[in-house]
């Protein structure tokens, strides 16, 4: 009861106010001082075969890799605590039919983990919608896990003339659904993530737990839902390990956990005019049931609220990490949705 009750306190906090809160602004020291913990030629054992780019616009170091070509781009947003290597079996066949623009957040992946700036939700809407803008995406298909859902939410919040479609992959979609903290409230105490965070925060333990994922990432997946063990390999553990060498490296999963436990995560609020624009947008939802941090039977309705005409797949055998699980189901299904979808 305990936990719960803390979880309703910190989520009361979360839905914006209508201000932009840009406490993590560019800083040129941030480019100076800030090198990213994965080198750019890292190829994991050619598990990860793709060209690195690099992108200043959000003041840090922000790795994305840029395959294929054409008018439309899906942008794929990881979460917790991944990087663009969780699409890494997708992205060679998604790029076949757009460019796919894959970038990894603030203190994740080949990014930087700059120390003088704050990891909060706006922090990353922040730099996605920077990073969109230098880029100047367009017919954007936002393909979004884990906390990518917000992010790439928000960012369809400021620019929704730039979003063509929307696909959830275990990714949660809040704009501004009337029922959306009563939501994050339940999930959250059903939820082993979310209850020791709030646990570990309380007894002083998270920074140091967080701060050793290049230990400890197995487990920390495992406890979000991870179910294909077969997969793990010396290899798999060292691509997901190699961007939170020490504790300072580590400040992006540090950053989205106590953002959590401390109510300093804001989603963004949407206009009329921009909910009225998405919902018309061609959506998807793909959705892991072993989910062990985010259910489906808590996310998914936010989703249909939004989007209740769309196509939603509950695989049934796929966690939280559904890119890894069913790989060839993500890959097939988006696919079809683009074919489907196409003007």
């Amino acid at each position: 009861m305990r936990t719960q009750t803390t979880a309703i306190a910190v989520l009361s906090s979360l839905i914006a106010d209508g201000e932009p809160m840009l406490e993590s602004q560019p800083t040129t020291a941030t480019l100076v001082d800030q090198v990213p913990a994965v080198a750019a030629d890292e190829t994991f054992d050619d598990t990860w075969p793709f060209e690195a780019h690099y992108s200043d616009a959000s003041g840090f170091r922000m790795h994305y890799i840029d395959e294929g070509e054409g008018p439309e781009t899906l942008l794929l947003l990881h979460g917790e605590p991944t990087w663009g290597y969780l699409f890494r079996q997708q992205i060679p066949a998604w790029s076949e039919h757009a460019r796919v623009v894959a970038p990894d957040h603030m203190g994740f992946g080949k990014s930087a983990a700059p120390s003088d700036r704050t990891y909060w939700l706006q922090d990353h809407i922040d730099n996605i919608e920077r990073f969109v803008l230098e880029l100047d995406l367009r017919n954007i298909t936002l393909v979004m896990h884990d906390f990518g859902g917000p992010v790439g939410m928000g960012l369809a919040a400021r620019h929704p003339d730039r979003i063509r479609r929307i696909v959830s992959v275990n990714g949660p979609t809040p704009f501004g659904q009337p029922d959306l903290i009563d939501r994050l409230t339940a999930n959250a105490g059903d939820a082993p993530w979310f209850r020791w965070i709030l646990d570990a925060q309380e007894h002083g333990t998270l920074d140091e737990v967080l701060g050793h994922l290049d230990y400890n990432i197995l487990s920390t997946m495992k406890l979000n839902g991870f179910v294909r063990n077969e997969i793990v390999t010396d290899t798999w553990i060292r691509a997901y390990a190699a961007p939170f060498p020490t504790p300072t490296e580590a400040a992006g999963a540090i950053g989205w956990a106590k953002g959590f436990a401390t109510g300093m995560h804001r989603f963004e609020e949407p206009s009329a005019d921009a909910i009225s624009a998405i919902k018309a947008k061609p959506a998807l939802a793909i959705w892991g049931e072993q989910d062990r941090t985010l259910h489906p039977d808590h996310f998914l309705p936010l989703f249909a609220q939004l989007f209740p005409d769309a196509p939603v797949y509950r695989l049934r055998e796929a966690g939280h990490y559904s890119p890894e699980d069913a790989p060839d189901d993500i890959r097939r299904l988006v696919i079809e949705f683009l074919n489907a979808s196409a003007e």
